[in-house]
């Protein structure tokens, strides 16, 4: 049939491959936008429109919220206590929702800050109504800060935080500051070094021109203050989606409140180092974008908001949908690839590569971009980058999964990442709160054995098909990556447990 002509089921196929990668292509061209306007816009950085005298600076309440962080509360606690700033106009509130031993580390690390003079308060919720969101506002009842800091457990801002930040307040309209994340353990792994690229090109150049160029960006739910009155304005913190910093943050814009990034200004923290940590962070925010996207898109796009504003945020919320479009043509490219087998080599050149570069190409000029930005070299970037586009894809049907529950309006609970406190050799194994994968694995290595199928049929009976192959090694080595290491990290979780159980019933 293929000699012959296309029939209407390979019409269909094809089709709906090629509305795949223009679909694909469509969210590709934005990376190429965002890496044009960081370009426009790299040196207007900016400056605070004045500066505070040191004796009538704001009053700033730093909120930590945290669940279960034995292992990165007490660093947290101390680093923040250590911040630079008059004791007078400061105060932190450690927001402890915890059901295990963290609530007993934090009381002890706090009682003794408090002798030594630091303004500290724990907050102990048995409630944990609204997660997170919820924490967050319940430390505000009684939060006295004109301005509010907000750190995760696995963050460890520097002492000249607040007095780097700050000043920007300021001008009366800027409602919050966010600072770029850095990361402690960005050299852990494969896994962790893939991870730094890909949130290297969130902050660095899609922040970065949003931000510069007039457009709305968003909080990342640590890591920067906001004005209480832009919060309270903004309606406060809603927990009916799992982004509640993407959802007040555009909440607030829409009131008229200014953002301002400072990507100079870096705090570091703890990158997940196994992969089931990776995709509950990961489910999670691709799950809240698009609920943020149901709930407040109509009335973006409802607003007087200029036109590029409206299409930025369209872009923005909706971004994670190309998931779910490339979980799509992973299942239609091989067929794809072998119903055109017979096609001449030009049609895939005028045809198929540009669609697909649209696609595909602009990841690579998107990392490739914040990492020479950030000072990394040509070949250690170079190196990364299959690594990075192995894991976007291979961590598209988690993140499919999220999209579908989020366009639905699936409800789940607030899923916090597990920290560990490990920054350089250490077996995350011997930390006891480990989660095993789940069965989402069995289906990333069925798609890793169809596009291996996939390579084995167009090497031993179609070799005029060989353009194809990079393509498809690089689908089927993103999905084997993913499942070959949660199958590992699962594995390495159990024995531990079993482990850790074996040593407890001996102690007993």
């Amino acid at each position: 049939m293929v000699d012959q002509g296309y029939s209407w089921i390979h019409l269909a196929i094809l089709g709906g491959y090629f509305l795949m990668l223009g679909l694909l292509a469509f969210y590709g061209s934005h990376r190429y936008l965002m890496v044009y306007l960081y370009k426009k816009y790299v040196g207007n950085d900016p400056e605070p429109a004045g500066f505070f005298d040191p004796s009538d600076l704001p009053k700033v309440t730093i909120q930590l919220p945290l669940f279960n962080e034995r292992y990165v509360c007490e660093r947290l606690i101390e680093a923040v206590a250590a911040i630079e700033y008059p004791h007078d106009k400061l105060e932190i509130q450690v927001l402890d929702d915890s059901t295990d031993d963290t609530t007993d580390i934090c009381r002890k690390a706090v009682a003794l800050l408090r002798a030594r003079g630091i303004p500290i308060t724990h907050i102990h919720r048995v409630d944990r109504t609204g997660y997170k969101a919820g924490a967050l506002a319940e430390g505000l009842k009684t939060a006295t800060g004109e301005l509010v800091a907000i750190f995760d457990a696995d963050f460890l801002p520097e002492p000249d935080f607040l007095l780097k930040s700050v000043h920007h307040f300021w001008d009366p309209k800027v409602g919050m500051v966010q600072a770029r994340w850095a990361h402690l353990n960005r050299d852990y792994s494969l896994l962790t070094r893939a991870q730094a690229v890909l949130l290297d090109g969130h902050f660095v150049i899609e922040h970065t021109a949003r931000n510069r160029s007039g457009r709305f960006f968003n909080f990342n739910g640590t890591a920067g203050i906001w004005r209480r009155e832009a919060i309270d304005e903004a309606g406060g913190w809603d927990h009916d989606t799992l982004t509640e910093d993407l959802d007040l943050s555009y909440r607030a814009q829409l009131k008229g409140w200014r953002f301002i990034f400072l990507r100079d200004l870096a705090v570091p923290s703890e990158l997940p180092v196994d992969m089931s940590a990776l995709k509950s962070q990961q489910h999670r925010w691709a799950k809240g974008s698009l609920q943020t996207a149901r709930k407040l898109l109509p009335t973006i796009l409802r607003s007087p908001l200029p036109f590029k504003i409206k299409l930025e945020a369209f872009y923005h919320l909706t971004a994670n949908i190309a998931y779910l479009l490339l979980v799509v043509l992973a299942l239609l490219m091989p067929i794809a690839t072998v119903i055109r087998l017979h096609e001449g080599w030009w049609i895939t050149l005028f045809v198929d590569l540009p669609i697909f570069l649209g696609a595909t190409f602009s990841i690579c000029v998107f990392y490739w971009t914040s990492q020479r930005e950030l000072g990394r070299g040509r070949l250690e970037t170079l190196k990364l980058l299959p690594a990075v586009m192995a894991l976007g894809i291979g961590i598209s049907l988690n993140n499919s999964k999220a999209v579908i529950e989020g366009i639905i309006g699936h409800q789940s609970p607030f899923v916090r990442t597990p920290k560990y406190n490990i920054t350089s050799g250490e077996a995350w194994t011997t930390r006891v709160y480990l989660k095993p994968g789940n069965l989402l694995s069995l289906l990333e290595f069925a798609f890793a054995a169809w596009f291996t199928l996939s390579i084995f049929f167009v090497i031993l009976f179609e070799p005029g098909g060989l353009f194809s192959l990079p393509f498809l090694l690089l689908f089927q080595a993103g999905f084997l990556y993913v499942a070959m290491t949660s199958l590992m990290h699962t594995i390495k979780s159990l024995r531990a447990r079993r482990i850790l159980r074996l040593s407890a019933e001996l102690e007993a």
